[in-house]
């Protein structure tokens, strides 16, 4: 397999999906060794930094990418799989921001009370130990926490020519947040546009589900990950699938819309994979989906819908693309 090994100058990173022209060319098949920015493109380094003074809201979330795949057409699928996502630094930053999270009032959310205090935390990351460090800002608490890194932003150019920013998740992907992407796990898209245009960033040396206070353990991140390409069968919402499960995220406002269109994306990807009826269908996923959620801070909302593939009959999904790019991950 070709391998390309790429780390983007602050010059080259993409701020939107859709609306940039690609960094690079790569064919299906090839292995891509990328780095990637944390949220704040390291600006943020101490608890005394603060993100209303140091940056600038149309420039967060900064992305590798988009790469063009050669071959892929709207209505294909673009499989993305991550063989690993590392912590490519030994710190990482988590903040509080006026009018943005998940318990203070926003823009959208708009309430009389006084925003809450802004605050910077400074997070230790230990490679070797596997562990990340918090350390309060308000007390001397501190607590060793598991290292458990994945990507917030996964994505495509959208459709129709649209162009959304990194802080965005929809159709196309975008600012998902899901601590699903993770290292094995493969990331099925639709493509839109010729070429796809698929970009990563936003690597969380870890996350809890909602990413509540709208910031996780920001961090750069070492990525390796290999791009397969599915002639048709565009699935209308990003679908995950990791060794354990099948997963589909959906977005939107309010967070039951966002349920409700995984929920049926889900439906009719296991109605079509086993070869029931709809109602059937609703049935099972009604008694064996598990619904984590992704994050209670974007723009859009995003939750996941997921079933354990022990509860499901040997049909492989996409002809078994996941395993077999588990096995191609196994072998670099």
């Amino acid at each position: 397999m070709e391998t390309i090994e790429f780390t983007p100058t602050v010059e080259q990173y993409g701020w939107t999906f859709g609306g940039t022209a690609p960094i690079r060319r790569v064919r299906p098949g090839t292995v891509l060794k990328l780095w990637t920015d944390d949220a704040f493109s390291g600006k943020l380094r101490g608890t005394a930094d603060r993100a209303s003074r140091l940056l600038d809201a149309r420039y967060t979330n900064p992305q590798t990418g988009p790469f063009y795949v050669e071959g892929a057409e709207p209505g294909d699928t673009l499989a993305l799989h991550f063989v690993s996502i590392e912590a490519a630094r030994d710190w990482g930053v988590s903040t509080t921001m006026p009018l943005f999270g998940g318990l203070t009032g926003t823009t959208r959310t708009a309430t009389l009370q006084e925003p809450l205090p802004e605050l910077t935390w400074l997070y230790e990351i230990d490679s070797g130990k596997r562990t990340v460090t918090f350390a309060a800002v308000e007390s001397e608490h501190r607590l060793v926490l598991p290292l458990d890194p994945m990507l917030g932003t996964v994505g495509v150019a959208p459709e129709r020519g649209e162009v959304r920013s990194t802080a965005v998740p929809d159709t196309y992907g975008g600012n998902m947040d899901t601590p699903e992407m993770r290292a094995g796990a493969t990331c099925y898209l639709g493509v839109n546009v010729a070429g796809a245009l698929f970009s990563i960033g936003d690597g969380h040396a870890r996350q809890g589900e909602g990413e509540s206070c709208g910031t996780a353990v920001e961090t750069a991140m070492n990525v390796t990950m290999i791009v397969e390409l599915i002639k048709g069968g565009a699935p209308a919402w990003p679908r995950i699938e990791d060794d354990e499960y099948l997963m589909v995220v959906g977005s939107g406002r309010p967070l039951d819309d966002a349920w409700r269109v995984a929920q049926v994306e889900l439906i009719g990807w296991l109605g079509g994979l086993l070869g029931m009826g709809k109602m059937d269908t609703y049935q099972l996923v009604t008694q064996i989906s598990r619904s984590p959620i992704a994050n209670m801070v974007d723009p859009n909302f995003s939750a996941v819908v997921k079933v354990a593939k022990e509860f499901l009959p040997d049909v492989p999904a996409y002809d078994g693309m996941h395993r077999h790019l588990r096995g191609l991950a196994a072998g670099l």
